[in-house]
Parts: structure tokens; sequence; C-alpha cells
């Protein structure tokens, strides 16, 4: 069994105490893993500055070109974890077991992951508008008009507080180390492979290991204690986490996404032509992410398009996570997923609300250790029924019928909307829209995302702040 250790700026410390990594079916035990304490982190944020020193040492283009080769080892080599070593394959094997994702999902996000890092020089150049590189290291410069701007880093080190149920939100924090930003990570308690295995590739590729910092800890006391101490930092959490952190400069609150997919009246009579689009939405990734759909509008035929989409989701089974044609996740903590059962049979007794999928066997099955929930859809007559402003951790979708002339005021915060539309006018409306992040518009799936694209905000607005600097001449 593996011995992974806390890292304190790339130094590995040994723990007092340790938690255990377990798998989520057997509960044999895959790794230990040691614990820190907030009062430890905070201790070593005050040498925080040297991760930015450390970094600076390189060029941009130099560790663009690390990020690139780190990739590379990423996603091929066998490197070093904790006291042993894991390939690429046991890798995966070992996340699959914490995080109950099936193995094909877990690579599946890996090579996200890769891809965000292999092109990580057209993703910089994309967020930075094209800015040349040396600015956000001297802090000004010539923009090319001749126009001096500058760009003033807000923090030496960017932290996270990383979750359990979706590797693939790491893409969100790997631009910041060849920004010459230090990182200080909190994995979550049943994902630390991703964290540590980037750690290890980093460092391998010649980034220096004493900009990075990984306090895993149980409870929220090393949570708390990252988001207090680092002037910039990322959580990842529910809703209630979300509003928490609303409004705080120091951090950026990554929760539900509540994203949808909009068919307009110009295109809904051939609504069979994007069930596919629909159901990809729904169903890529087990549900579990914020890019996933929890809702589709449309002004008519949303009885038969909850019809269709319940027949193609509905029938899908539980198969073992090492089952290629696996498609669902398990819940891995007890009693959770018979609680959200539970949440939606509450909201399925209000009139105007159907569950589309119960023809098609239990939603539920729990086993002794793990439970899973089936794909469900539902109609709802409206979009002011309870259920059309939930989101759950598997496929789950409420169809929704409404006006197309409501559309943009009942849909609600929405990180990903699809519109499938040619009607200029409800296009404009939607582009001006406020309370939609990212904006498809075609029959372009919520889960396929441009990486060239910023995602919940520009990384580089959070991280640098754009200021005035004139030079004498």
């Amino acid at each position: 069994m593996l011995t992974i250790p806390v890292l304190r700026w790339g130094k590995p410390y040994e723990s007092l105490e340790f938690d255990e990594v377990k798998h989520f079916a057997t509960g044999e035990p895959i790794a230990k893993i040691g614990l820190s304490a907030g009062g430890m982190l905070t201790r070593d944020m005050r040498n925080s500055h040297k991760a930015r020193e450390a970094l600076k040492k390189f060029s941009i283009e130099e560790l663009i070109a690390m990020c690139k080769k780190a990739g590379e080892l990423y996603s091929t080599a066998t490197l070093p974890m904790g006291d042993g070593t894991q390939s690429p394959d046991e890798f995966v094997h070992a996340q699959s077991a914490s995080t109950g994702l099936p193995e094909h999902m877990c690579r599946a996000n890996m090579t996200k992951n890769a891809f965000v890092l292999g092109n990580m020089d057209k993703i910089l150049s994309c967020l930075t508008r094209g800015l040349p590189l040396d600015i956000f290291t001297k802090g000004y410069g010539d923009e090319g008009r001749g126009v001096t701007v500058s760009f003033q880093a807000t923090t030496p080190v960017l932290g996270a507080v990383l979750p359990s149920n979706s590797p693939g939100v790491h893409t969100l924090w790997l631009p910041a180390i060849p920004l010459q930003i230090g990182l200080v990570l909190k994995p979550g308690s049943s994902e630390p492979w991703t964290p540590y295995r980037m750690f290890y590739a980093y460092t391998a590729a010649g980034i220096p290991a004493e900009a990075i910092s990984i306090y895993p800890g149980a409870g929220g006391d090393v949570g708390n204690a990252l988001l207090n101490a680092c002037s910039r930092s990322m959580v990842f959490g529910s809703e209630k986490t979300v509003a928490q952190y609303a409004g705080n400069p120091k951090v950026q609150p990554h929760g539900p996404g509540w994203s949808k997919v909009i068919l307009a009246d110009d295109c809904v009579d051939e609504w069979e032509k994007y069930i596919d689009v629909m159901a990809e939405s729904i169903y890529c990734n087990s549900g579990r992410g914020c890019i996933n759909a929890s809702a589709v509008f449309a002004s008519r035929h949303t009885e038969k398009i909850a019809e269709a989409l319940a027949a193609k989701l509905g029938p899908v089974e539980v198969k073992p996570p090492q089952d290629p044609a696996a498609g669902l996740a398990a819940f891995t903590t007890p009693g959770v997923a018979a609680s959200v059962w539970g949440m939606i049979e509450q909201d399925l007794k209000e009139t105007g609300v159907t569950d589309m999928t119960s023809k098609y066997g239990p939603r539920l099955e729990e086993y002794d250790r793990y439970a899973y929930l089936r794909p469900t859809i539902v109609h709802c007559d409206s979009p002011e029924r309870a259920i059309v402003k939930k989101e759950f951790m598997f496929p789950f979708a409420s169809v929704v019928k409404c006006p197309q002339k409501d559309f943009l005021t009942k849909i609600g915060p929405t990180l990903i909307g699809t519109l499938i539309s040619k009607d200029e006018t409800l296009i404009q409306q939607a582009i001006d829209c406020t309370h939609i992040d990212r904006l498809n518009i075609g029959a372009i799936p919520t889960n396929r995302l441009n990486w060239l694209q910023p995602h919940e905000g520009n990384i580089i607005d959070f991280l640098f702040r754009n200021r005035a600097v004139q030079l004498a001449t």
C-alpha cells in the first residue's frame, strides 16, 4: 500500500496522523495519506513569495515547454507516488477505485488534463488576448501599439480546495504554473491522485518543486485555512459553498452549473434531430459535471422530447467500473444516493411534474458500501416547478415547457447554455443575457468545451490586476 506525504513547498513531511484512501466497493485500503493541519498551512504561507520567485527564474516560454513535457509524462510515464511508483494504468485504476468513476471516464479526464498542458501556449495566448508574455513577468510592457500596459500579480500562489467527484476540474488551475504563480492545493479525500501525479510530472519536467504545496486534511480545517491564507483561491462545492463566497474577490467558487439546452420555436418542430445533443449533454461523464445539462427548455413537444430522452437514457444499467461500456459512477458515501433520491421523490409529488423514466425500472440501486442512481428524466409543465431549479450528481434533467418569450427570464443562472436556433433576435438576446456564462449557438452539447476560451471567468483577470503604468521619456 502506498504512503503519500504532505508536501510543504515540495518537501515531503512525515505526518503524525494518516487517513486511508479506500476502494469504494470493497473497503480495501489503497493508500495511506498524511494529514496536515490548518495551522501548518498558515505558517507555511509566510514563505509563499518564494514559490513565485522560484518560478520567475524561468521565462514563461520555458515554463510552457516544461508544461508540455509534464503533459507527456502525466499521461504516459510511470511516476513516483509517495513512497512508491504509479503507472498510467495504475493511476486510472486507483482513481476509479476511490471515486467510483468508470475507468474509461478516468482515462478521458486524464486525456483532458494532458491536452491542456500540451496546448498551454495556445491557451495562454487566447486568455491573455495575445499580449507578449514577458509583460506578466516584468509587470509592464508594450502591447504592440506603443502603449505601455501593466499586469500586476495579485498573489504569489493560487490556492485550490479540490473536489473528489470530478477529476476534470483540475484543468482550471493548471495555467497557474506557467504564469509563474505557485500552487497550494488541498486534494479531495477520495481523489488525491491527480494533484500528486501532476506534482511529480511537473517536477520531472523541470518545474521547481518548491513552487507547489499539497495539504491533505480531514474536515474543514485545512480548507478554511487555505481560503483565508491565500490571496487568490478556488473552491469547488455545493450551492451553499458558492453562496458563502459570492462577492469575495479572493475566492473563485465553482459549484452547480445548471447548464441547459434551449430549443427555440424555429427549431423545436424538428426536435428529433437534436435528441443526441440533449442526451450527451445530460449523460456524458455520468452527469457529474457542472457542464452537464440539468434542464431542457422548449415551448412545445416537451412531453415527446421527455419520452424520447427517457427511452434513450432510462434503460442504462449499472456496470462494473472496468467495463468500457460503464456509463454511471457510484455514490461512494453511504446514504448519499438514498438521500438524493428521497429529495427527488418529494419534488415528484408536485402537480405538473412527471417521472418519465420510472417505467424503465428503479432508479436507486443500493449495495453494501455504495449505491448508484440511474438516469432520470422528468417532465415539468412549467418553469415554476421546484425540481427545475435542482441539479444532481448523476444523469438527471428536467424537460421544461416554457414560452419562448420567457426563456431567458426563467432559465436562471446557467453556466453553459446551448441555444438551438437561427433566430437572430433570440440569439442576440442570449448574447446579452448576463446570467448565461458560456453560450453555444447551435447544436453543440453542453459538455463539449473549447479550452482556448475562458471557463467561469478568465484566470488572467483573477490572478493579475490590469493597471496603468507610465514611463518617463
